[in-house]
């Protein structure tokens, strides 16, 4: 049997952030207008471009209209810049989709829903052949998969904003809360986990985690419209089989000179479970409103927004971390860790334990790296490597993992060291803060996330390089 492994899904470690007091100031989006005027009159789907950032010069969605999102490989946030002023008086929309639901034999019909754009996956249910367990959704927050110690635990909410619910009276916990009030760096929703499921049946699939966008006008953002990142709901369970969780809401950030508009709403609600009173539903998202003069004044679905001006963050040069093959087979560039579609298929000759290859830059050597292994249904593992060797500005390591031999694996990696005073050429000090250490973790697309960890606890979190 052909064996095959998806690679490098980041899991993104976040902190708390904090405020500062509004004062008057205008604001440059940064966008360049070569996009120019969006101006939908009907429904409409953008395919996001590879960055995931659009530049225009003026946005107009009106009334009656709705604008998604096709998720790109490397699944980045969706970005908005205008140059002018944003009017929202239809619909964008973010939503996780719903896990499938079970059923009698043992297809794989039962998948987990997919996220919304810069989200992530619902792990698929359980059909009883592979395992009892459900599969883990994905993301920092991925709700555990139902199955211990009952085949027919539900699957537990993603977590996000709030932490998920747990399912079948605790049986299964809720994905944790995790992110920054700042949405720095820009991250959506985690899946919901799948249901357990005795043999010869298929619990129902976790609910993929909702999107997440930024709106960066110039000018002014108006909004009597919907913003929706709902998180997908759970699948419905199957005879005795059980349901999937819900997938967290997702991630919505304004930012401009001026925010106004009455009468429309902000949702980043989680998803139900697929079995009210089983299954655990899904953790709320986070919304971050940042201008000078702000008078919005719509519905954000029981959840309180970040409220600041908008500021920036310089930091010294960033480490990366890689990973750059799976048993001797290369890792592409930009890798998509899907499911689906496995970057990496080791022959089938290949035999476990298998060697992970790693590549680190700007990451003292003699750190060691955390590789974290999740299948598409059961448990996730996670294994140390030996110690990085090399120099400062590059260095390698490898990890002994054991991957699953009849379904494919997400595999992911996160370093965390000492910052010394000495190798940064002095103390580093963010936004007054000295910085003691630092956490690297490789996401899809193969960038890197950045997270500087402070004296007094705080994340501060860069956007992936």
């Amino acid at each position: 049997m052909r064996r095959s492994a998806g690679t490098i899904l980041g899991l993104l470690v976040l902190g708390l952030g904090v405020t500062s007091p509004v004062t008057a100031q205008t604001f440059s989006s940064g966008s360049t207008g070569i996009d120019g005027v969006f101006a939908p009159t009907t429904d409409t789907t953008l395919a996001l471009p590879a960055s995931g950032v659009f530049n225009f010069t003026t946005i107009s969605i009106p009334a009656g209209v709705t604008v998604r999102f096709a998720r790109n490989a490397s699944n980045t946030a969706v970005t908005l810049l205008a140059s002018g002023d944003a009017t929202i008086a239809g619909t964008i929309e973010l939503s996780g989709g719903d896990g499938h639901p079970g059923a009698s034999g043992t297809s794989f019909a039962n998948a987990g829903g997919v996220g919304g754009a810069g989200g992530f996956d619902g792990g698929a249910g359980s059909n009883g052949t592979l395992g009892n367990v459900g599969g883990a959704g994905l993301g920092p927050g991925g709700g555990p998969g139902g199955g211990v110690p009952s085949f027919s635990a539900a699957g537990g909410g993603g977590g996000f904003g709030t932490a998920g619910q747990s399912a079948s009276g605790g049986a299964t916990a809720g994905g944790p809360a995790y992110g920054t009030p700042t949405l720095l760096p820009l991250i959506g929703g985690s899946g919901g986990g799948g249901g357990g499921a005795p043999l010869g049946l298929s619990s129902g699939g976790g609910g993929g985690g909702a999107g997440a966008i930024v709106i960066a006008a110039s000018g002014t953002v108006t909004l009597t419209g919907t913003i929706r990142a709902r998180g997908g709901n759970g699948g419905a369970p199957a005879g005795g089989a059980a349901a999937g969780g819900g997938g967290s809401g997702g991630a919505i950030r304004l930012v401009a000179t001026a925010l106004t508009g009455s009468g429309g709403t902000l949702d980043v609600t989680g998803g139900a479970a697929g079995q009210a009173g089983v299954g655990g539903s899904g953790g709320v998202g986070r919304i971050r409103l940042e201008a000078a003069q702000n008078t919005l004044a719509v519905d954000v679905s029981g959840v309180t927004p970040s409220v600041d001006v908008a500021s920036s963050v310089i930091l010294p040069t960033a480490p990366t971390l890689a990973i750059i093959a799976v048993a001797g087979v290369a890792v592409p560039a930009t890798p998509g860790a899907s499911y689906a579609t496995p970057d990496v298929v080791l022959p089938a000759t290949t035999a476990n334990p298998v060697s992970i290859a790693l590549a680190a830059a700007n990451i003292p050597p003699g750190t060691t790296v955390s590789v974290q292994v999740t299948p598409r249904v059961g448990a996730a593992s996670t294994a140390t490597s030996a110690a990085l060797e090399g120099s400062l500005a590059a260095s390698t390591a490898t990890a002994t993992v054991t991957l699953p031999t009849t379904q494919p694996a997400i595999v992911s990696a996160t370093a965390t060291f000492v910052l010394s005073a000495a190798a940064a050429g002095g103390p580093v000090v963010v936004q007054g803060e000295t910085v003691e250490r630092v956490r690297v973790t490789t996401t899809p697309g193969g960038g890197s996330v950045v997270a500087y960890l402070t004296r007094t606890g705080r994340e501060i979190v860069l956007p992936a390089r």
